[in-house]
């Protein structure tokens, strides 16, 4: 198996969505359901990293300068999702939004997200903070 930073970009883009409580950035591949997204919500000074997916199980962030496990929670739905919650101040989200080429997010049981770290990412990040 490839180094985690020489595998290629899993299939999407960053779409970026301007909302009156926040902003979110969602990756995915046109015509398919999100596989991840970020969403600021502003009242509550938070962003939360969802994947689509039934099974709940933490997350493990890699970036080019930190590598962390991040609390999920299943959330029920049409849509069910795996959320986790950082603090609009959480560095871990300036490692993802500024790393270098890549970033993953993986889960026990799932598919490894690998992502480009987009400036969509940052501007959710920063909407929050603002």
């Amino acid at each position: 198996m490839a180094d985690w930073q020489d595998r290629p970009w899993t299939p999407g883009a960053w779409r970026y969505v301007r909302e009156a409580t926040g902003s979110r950035a969602i990756y995915a591949t046109p015509g398919q359901p999100a596989h991840v997204e970020l969403r600021c919500d502003r009242s509550q000074r938070a962003v939360f990293l969802s994947r689509t997916m039934g099974t709940a199980g933490d997350f493990t962030i890699r970036t080019s300068a930190t590598t962390r496990t991040v609390t999920t929670q299943a959330v029920g739905g049409p849509t069910p999702q795996v959320v986790a919650r950082l603090g609009a101040d959480d560095r871990l989200l300036d490692a993802m939004a500024f790393t270098r080429g890549r970033f993953t997010i993986e889960q026990r049981g799932a598919t490894s997200l690998v992502l480009p770290p987009w400036a969509e990412v940052g501007r959710v990040v920063e909407d929050c903070r603002g």
